[in-house]
Order: C-alpha cells, then sequence, then structure tokens
C-alpha cells in the first residue's frame, strides 16, 4: 500500500512502495498511469479503446484507482469526460480531496496533449497488473505450503483453481476481420465435399445421427443426458470403440465413475460380443474365447487414452486436456459423467452454481482446444413421475443441478430406452424391444432429430439398426425371447440346432458338449 506524506509545502506526497517481502518494488508504472489518466481527460474517445483492458484494480496508485472509477461512471452514464466533469463525479464520490483535489485532477491534463499512445500504454498497464496478481497468487501459495496443517492436496486444487480464474480474466481475444473466417469457413466446405459422406467432425460409426451432426464438431460441447440404467456409458464406450478402433481418431475417455480396468472389461464386452458377467469370472466358452483372442487385436493399438482420476477438477481436466492434445494429437474428449466432477479451489453458495463453473469451463475448454467435448450428464427425477410413452421422453428442463448446462451446450443429446419402463410398443405399432432412442434435443448448428440403434445390454453396445444382424437373439430380463428372421421385424421362435440350415442364420453350431448354450 502506498505511503503518503505532507511536505513543506503543504502538497501530499506519496512514497515509493515496496514489496517487503521480496525487498523489491511491486510491478508499477506510475508515469504511464497517469499518462493514461490524463488522455482519458482530453479525449472522449479514449475510453472505448482501453475499457476492455483496464479495471480501477489495474491501476497500482489508490488514488488512480478512484480517478478512473470516476471516469468509468462518467462514460457508462455517457456523460462527457473532463477535468471538470471527472472533479465533479469524485467529489460526489466523497473522494475530491483524497485523490489531491483538483489540483491533482489539473497536473494529470497537463501531462499529456494526445491520446495516440493510449492503447500502447494501457497494455503496460494491465501487464503490470497481473504481474502484481501472480506475485499475491504466489505469497499466497508458498505460505500455506509452510503450513503443517495445510493438506497438501486441497492447497493443490485450492492454486489451480486461482491460478485458472487469473488466466481466465485475463485472457481477451481482440476481433478479426471477416475476411480470414470466411477463408477458413471455405476451407471447411472444401473439406468436407472431398468426403462422400459429408462428414465435417469426428464421425460416431451411427450413419443416421451423422447425418444429422455431420458428425462432432470442432469447439462443440456436447451433453449426453439420460436416467440412470437408459445405457448412457454404454453410448459413450460403443463411439468410444468406434471412434478410435474403427476411425482410428485419437481420443481421450475421463471415466469417474469406473476405474480403467472396469472401462477396458466393458470395451472388451463391447467389441468381442461376450457378456460382461463372462468376463469378470472368466467362464468362457470355446467358442468365446476364439472370439476374444481375435477381436480384442482391434482394441490393441487403438489411439485411445483413458484416465480414471476421482473426483476430477475442472482444473485438472484443462491440464491433461492440453498435454492429449500437444502430445498425443487427441482430436475428441469424452466425460463420464459432468456431475462427478468439481470446481475445487473455488468458493460457491451452491451445487448449482459450481455445476454452472464446470459447464461453463467446459466450453471455455473445448473453444480453446478447438475439439468437441462429450460430457455425460444425470437428469433429475422428473421422468419418473410423468406417465405414458410421451410423459417418460426426457426433456431439457430434466437436465440435473443447473440450467447453465442447457445453456452452455450446443448439442443435447438424450438416450432413451422406453422398454426400461415397461413400454415395447410406439403409437405406430412398432416394436421398441431391444431399441434405443437418440434424442437431439437441442443443435444450435443444425436439426434436431431422433435416431432409433439397437441396444444389446448384455455387450453394453450400440449399434446401427441396419447393422444389426438380424438373426441376432433378443433377450429380455435374461430370457432369449426369439430372433428377427425372414426380414419381416417380427419375433420367431429359434430353431433347434438340427434344423438351423432351412434358415439362413449366420451363426455357429454350438460345439459337442455345450448343450446349456442358449441356441
Amino acid at each position: 500500500m502506498a505511503e503518503t506524506k505532507k511536505t513543506n509545502t503543504g502538497r501530499t506526497r506519496t512514497a515509493t512502495p515496496v514489496d517487503n517481502t521480496y525487498g523489491h518494488l511491486q510491478p508499477q508504472a506510475l508515469d504511464v498511469e497517469k499518462a493514461v489518466l490524463g488522455a482519458l481527460m482530453i479525449d472522449r474517445d479514449a475510453y472505448a479503446v482501453v475499457c476492455e483492458m483496464l479495471n480501477p484494480e489495474s491501476f497500482y496508485e489508490p488514488r488512480h484507482q478512484k480517478i478512473y472509477t470516476a471516469i468509468t461512471e462518467l462514460s457508462m452514464s455517457e456523460q462527457p469526460v473532463d477535468m471538470l466533469t471527472v472533479s465533479d463525479q469524485l467529489g460526489k464520490d466523497g473522494c475530491l480531496e483524497a485523490v489531491g483535489g483538483p489540483a491533482y485532477i489539473a497536473e494529470l491534463t497537463s501531462r499529456v496533449s494526445s491520446s495516440a499512445n493510449i492503447e500502447y500504454h494501457a497494455r503496460i498497464i494491465a501487464q503490470k497488473s497481473t504481474a502484481r496478481q501472480l506475485i499475491s497468487f504466489a505469497s499466497d501459495i508458498e505460505t500455506k505450503a509452510f503450513d503443517e496443517t495445510t493438506d497438501i492436496d486441497d492447497l493443490m486444487q485450492e492454486a489451480q483453481g486461482s491460478l485458472f480464474e487469473l488466466s481466465r480474466s485475463n485472457m481477451k481475444k481482440d476481433y478479426t476481420q471477416i475476411d480470414p473466417v470466411i477463408s477458413d469457413a471455405l476451407k471447411v466446405i472444401q473439406k468436407a465435399s472431398a468426403n462422400k459422406d459429408g462428414l465435417t467432425g469426428v464421425p460416431t460409426g451411427y450413419h443416421k445421427l451423422d447425418d444429422i451432426t455431420s458428425g462432432w464438431q470442432a469447439s462443440d460441447l456436447v451433453i449426453i443426458a439420460g436416467r440412470p440404467a437408459m445405457g448412457k456409458t454404454s453410448f459413450a464406450l460403443s463411439m468410444a470403440k468406434n471412434i478410435a478402433a474403427d476411425y482410428q481418431v485419437p481420443m481421450a475417455f475421463f471415466s469417474l465413475e469406473m476405474s480403467n480396468v472396469q472401462l477396458v472389461n466393458r470395451l472388451i464386452s463391447n467389441a468381442c460380443e461376450i457378456k460382461g458377467s463372462k468376463i469378470l469370472n472368466g467362464q468362457l466358452q470355446p467358442d468365446e474365447w476364439e472370439r476374444l483372442d481375435k477381436r480384442v487385436n482391434t482394441l490393441l493399438g487403438a489411439p485411445l487414452y483413458v484416465d480414471d482420476t476421482p473426483g476430477l477438477s475442472v482444473f485438472e481436466l484443462r491440464t491433461k486436456a492440453r498435454r492429449l492434445v500437444k502430445e498425443h494429437g487427441v482430436q475428441i474428449i469424452m466425460i463420464d459423467y459432468l456431475q462427478l466432477m468439481n470446481a475445487a479451489g473455488m468458493r460457491f453458495s451452491s451445487r448449482q452454481e459450481e455445476v454452472s463453473v464446470i459447464s461453463r469451463s467446459l466450453k471455455g475448454l473445448a473453444k480453446e482446444l478447438n475439439i468437441p467435448i462429450l460430457a455425460l450428464s444425470q437428469l433429475n427425477r422428473g421422468v419418473e413421475s410423468r406417465e405414458g410413452l410421451e410423459g417418460k421422453r426426457p426433456q431439457l428442463s430434466d437436465l440435473r443441478e443447473s440450467g447453465a448446462i442447457e445453456q452452455d451446450a450446443d448439442m443435447v443429446v438424450f438416450v432413451h430406452r422406453p422398454e426400461y419402463y415397461h413400454i415395447y410398443q410406439d403409437d405406430n405399432g412398432h416394436d421398441l424391444r431391444g431399441k434405443a432412442q437418440i434424442i437431439i434435443a437441442k443443435h444450435r448448428k443444425g436439426a434436431t432429430g431422433d435416431v432409433v440403434l439397437t441396444f444389446r445390454g448384455e455387450f453394453t453396445r450400440f449399434e446401427n439398426e441396419e447393422d444389426t444382424n438380424l438373426n441376432t437373439p433378443i433377450q429380455m430380463g435374461g430370457e432369449i425371447l426369439g430372433s428377427k428372421i425372414n426380414g419381416d421385424g417380427a419375433d420367431h421362435p429359434l430353431p433347434p440346432p438340427e434344423n438351423m440350415g432351412d434358415y439362413n442364420i449366420d451363426i455357429p453350431l454350438p460345439p459337442p458338449n455345450l448343450g446349456d448354450l442358449p441356441y
């Protein structure tokens, strides 16, 4: 804090502040501060140049903070800004004498004759202010680190949060003329025209979904939401397998709910079409061992990076995401799931406020890295209290804990399986067993709509309807009901093994002594 002293002439003189902790001056530029304030009072347009760069706290000298506050108040109320109006405003604020009176205001205006260099000078002040904030941040963390009662993990979270807020508050992006933006847009269109499928983003592997979205788009925040047991994680893992293993697109999967081994077990079940229970207990039949040996190779070498850090903070995610993009060229990130994240190191009055910060930070990260970020999210219990086919259909208002999620998301996708609520037919009589509706409820860049996929819960697997083997057994509640054969969509009892040749069924005959298999 600056120290003021009375001189022999009666004028107030400000002593040069010294930071006793480090034994040297805090970053400052008092003459530049005076030049900027003087320029603001001789040029009515000068404030518009510096208002985004400077705030009252950007000035080191307390008197200058008060003067800039008065200038801001006048500018915001569209009043003239000059020596007289600033003095009058300071008088209304009750701090005219504290800043040195009208004489000091007149001195500031006499120091400059032009505002030509005000932008350059304002940047110097802003940089000095940031440097002081960094010193204060480092000093505070150092003090707490010496305190043996401080939990180091909590301190690291606090440090990450404070540094994140500091960097975000000082991150300013200037406007740009439209020509280079048009050039970038044309390049994207030309790239899309070279693709026969018209995809401009990361493909999901689900054709009808890609038709609507053109793939997951760079800088987008996509929320994939649903009630428990709807298959959100299965949908995310199915896409992860498609993206990383089939399309070889580098991606990262942050699992806050499952360990890496659990995650990979479900991926193996998905890729090899082996029940998850058998993956756990290892009781595989010979044909399943063969299928495991053959298909697990599709996952080996896949550019899929998994992280099971529990209680991941948005600040840790930011650090890890930057490294993944820089070191491994990651093009898409998935998070399972948003409500398990935190913004440790920051204080909030409610959980809703914290979720809002997390949501906003994820959107900011997607823009910064220019990649899509897919975050799974829970829905509230409002769905359960509604009746009927349409009543059980999720809505944007069902998003849990924060309306900011809906606001920040570029796209909101619901995973919905009506059969979970014992609804087996839609209004048109179509069979809903083994089906999942992927509902695009919000799409900032395009159309909304529904996509129907086949859900095979025993393998935690989602498939395109047209890719699903028509003869794949349909399983409900552990009981195999029948098979979709003849292409008519009807259920037919599975034929006994000896009559399989009468049907065009591509299921291998069971090996000897395996009569307990459900064929």
